[in-house]
């Protein structure tokens, strides 16, 4: 036994506050690499060093394959926080769950608005053995807890800094 556990279903109740309130940052550098260019040869590490990878353009844009790429990173912290704040939103509804797991697929496409790149992420939630209407009402519910889930509906704040230093 690893002793991992999820988190208490307390993790849902609600803020009640006047601004947002950090709780995590995950921060990662990405390096050129060999052709000096992120996408096509990028390295990741993250500042705690539990992650470092290896970026690599897929075949289907010209590149070589044999590493990630941005979109599967994406698509990971996409189906990985939905399916841990489902397992919550159940847990919370007193809802018994088998096995659910969660896929997402984020598309890197041309943009027809501005002639340039967008991305389009689909999730599929699989439920097996739920009666259909309380499934779409469990996936509902998860997609107003799920932050990326709410990213990708309203957008997300960023702020862009340079650093010359």
């Amino acid at each position: 036994m690893n002793g991992l556990k999820p988190p208490p279903s307390s993790v849902l109740d609600r803020y009640h506050g006047d601004e947002v309130r950090p709780l995590y940052t995950g921060r990662v550098r990405v390096q050129g690499g060999q052709a000096g260019h992120g996408r096509a040869s990028g390295v990741v590490r993250s500042d705690d060093g539990a992650l470092a990878v290896d970026l690599r353009l897929p075949p289907e844009l010209g590149g070589p394959g044999g590493g990630t790429n941005p979109e599967q990173l994406l698509a990971a912290g996409y189906a990985g926080c939905f399916h841990g704040a489902m397992v919550l939103v159940a847990a919370r509804a007193g809802l018994v769950l088998d096995q659910p797991s969660v896929e997402v697929g984020v598309t890197f496409a041309r943009d027809p608005v501005d002639g340039l790149y967008l991305l389009s992420a689909e999730i599929v939630v699989c439920l097996p053995g739920m009666d259909a209407t309380l499934a779409g009402e469990l996936v509902r519910n998860t997609e107003r807890v799920c932050p990326y889930a709410k990213m990708f509906h309203r957008g997300i704040s960023h702020v862009v800094r340079v650093s010359v230093g």
